[in-house]
């Protein structure tokens, strides 16, 4: 992908459409936040293509969704949440202690965790 990105965003006669959620700290992100150039493979290269965004085009489920699918299922000693924006992440954890009596974490980025 960073291939085509690199040789289509110079062209302001290009459009680059971000399909769904653009987490932070990615490209995709950055595009819809309007950045100007991006770093691809050591260099910088100028954004003159039309980004359009749209967000809510996704197959991922939201909480509730989330929150169904896990009532079907056997409660576990500790749900681990790892994907996602912090908050939604949160949000999710709260939900499932609440919601379920679940035992949820977020560890922080880069915490180990011994699964047994």
């Amino acid at each position: 992908m960073l291939h085509h990105l690199h040789r289509i965003l110079p062209d302001p006669r290009n459009a680059v459409v971000i399909v769904g959620f653009a987490a932070a700290g990615t490209r995709s992100r950055d595009l819809v936040d309007g950045a100007r150039t991006l770093k691809m493979f050591g260099e910088y290269v100028p954004v003159r293509a039309e980004v359009a965004d749209v967000p809510h085009f996704s197959a991922h489920a939201d909480a509730g969704q989330i929150i169904d699918w896990l009532r079907n299922a056997p409660a576990p000693h500790t749900t681990y949440l790892v994907h996602g924006e912090e908050t939604a992440s949160e949000t999710l954890r709260d939900r499932t202690d609440d919601e379920l009596g679940w035992t949820a974490v977020v560890p922080r980025s880069g915490e180990a965790v011994l699964v047994r």
